[in-house]
C-alpha cells in the first residue's frame, strides 16, 4: 500500500527546514539550502509531523547587502544608461529574492493544512530561486550584481502583518500584492524593449507564466479557506484588502492574466468598477 508523506511520522521536519532557509544570511548558502530541502520533500524524506514550533520571526536572514530603505528614498532612475537598467532588473531579483522567504514562511508558519499547501509553496520557492537566478545572471552580464543597489522591505513587512492567519496572507500576498505583479508586467516589460533590453523581457516574460500560477495557488487556498470558514469569498477579499493594504487596490489591472490566476470575471468587474 502506498503511504502518503503526510502520514509518515519519522524522519526530519519539514518545518525546521524551512526556518533554516529563512534563517541562513549567506546568500548562496540560503538558495543551496532552499533547492536541498525542496528536493528532500519532494522525495519524501520530510516530514509534517513533529518539529520546532512556530515562533516570531520579526525578518529572516539576509546577506548585508542591499541596504533597505524606505520605497520613497528608492531614486528614480532611466533606462537610458546601463546602471537605469541594472537598477530596474534588481528591484525585480529583490522582489524575487523575497518571494522565496514568503514561499518558505508559508511552509514553516501554517500547520495542519493539506498536504497539498506544502507542496505548492514548497515548488513555488524553488520557482522564485530560478527566477531571481535568471535576473541575477542578466545583472552580471550588465557589470552588477544583487546587492548592489538598495531596495525596500514591503513584502516581507507584508509577511509579518499577515502572520496569524493563512486566510489573511492568501488574500494579501498572493492575490493583492504579487497579483500588482501580474499588472506592472506589461508595462514594465514594454520599458525594458524600449530600452533595448531583449533578455530582461524574455526574463519577464518567464516571471509572468510561473507567477501566474502562483497567484492561482494563493486563489485556490483562499478559496478552501473561505468554504471551511463558510465565508464569502469575494466579500472577504474586498474587507481584508481593505483593513491590509493602504490605498487598496488600484488598476490598470492585467485583466486575462488574473482570470487565468483564479480571479472570476465578476469579480474582475468589480475592481474595474463595472
Amino acid at each position: 500500500m502506498m503511504i502518503h508523506r503526510s502520514e509518515v511520522s519519522a524522519g526530519p521536519s519539514l518545518f525546521d527546514a524551512a526556518l533554516e532557509v529563512l534563517r541562513h544570511e549567506a546568500l548562496e548558502v540560503k538558495l543551496a539550502c532552499s533547492a536541498r530541502h525542496a528536493a528532500a520533500w519532494r522525495a519524501g524524506g520530510l516530514s509534517t509531523r513533529g518539529g520546532v514550533p512556530v515562533g516570531p520571526l520579526a525578518e529572516p536572514g539576509r546577506p548585508a547587502r542591499p541596504c533597505l530603505v524606505p520605497p520613497r528614498e528608492l531614486p528614480r532612475r532611466s533606462l537610458n544608461s546601463r546602471e537605469g537598467l541594472a537598477a530596474l532588473l534588481h528591484a525585480v531579483a529583490h522582489i524575487e529574492f523575497n518571494a522565496i522567504h514568503l514561499a518558505w514562511d508559508a511552509v514553516y508558519r501554517f500547520r495542519d493544512l493539506p498536504h497539498g499547501w506544502y507542496d505548492d509553496w514548497v515548488r513555488i520557492a524553488e520557482e522564485e530561486a530560478y527566477h531571481f537566478g535568471l535576473v541575477r545572471e542578466r545583472l552580471r552580464e550588465l557589470g552588477y550584481d544583487y546587492g548592489d543597489f538598495p531596495a525596500h522591505d514591503g513584502l516581507w513587512q507584508a509577511a509579518c502583518e499577515t502572520a496569524h492567519d493563512p486566510l489573511v496572507r492568501m488574500a494579501v500576498v498572493p492575490r493583492a500584492l504579487e497579483a500588482r505583479g501580474l499588472d506592472v508586467n506589461p508595462a514594465m516589460r514594454a520599458r525594458l524593449l524600449a530600452a533595448g533590453e531583449q533578455r530582461g523581457a524574455e526574463i519577464l516574460d518567464i516571471i509572468l507564466r510561473d507567477e501566474i500560477g502562483h497567484v492561482a495557488v494563493g486563489s485556490h487556498w483562499f478559496h478552501h479557506l473561505c468554504r471551511e470558514r463558510g465565508l464569502a469569498p469575494q466579500a472577504t477579499y474586498r474587507e481584508l484588502v481593505g483593513r491590509h493594504l493602504r490605498g487598496g487596490l488600484k488598476g490598470p489591472f492585467n485583466h486575462a492574466a488574473r482570470l487565468q490566476a483564479g480571479f472570476s470575471a465578476e469579480e474582475m468587474a468589480a475592481l474595474e468598477g463595472r
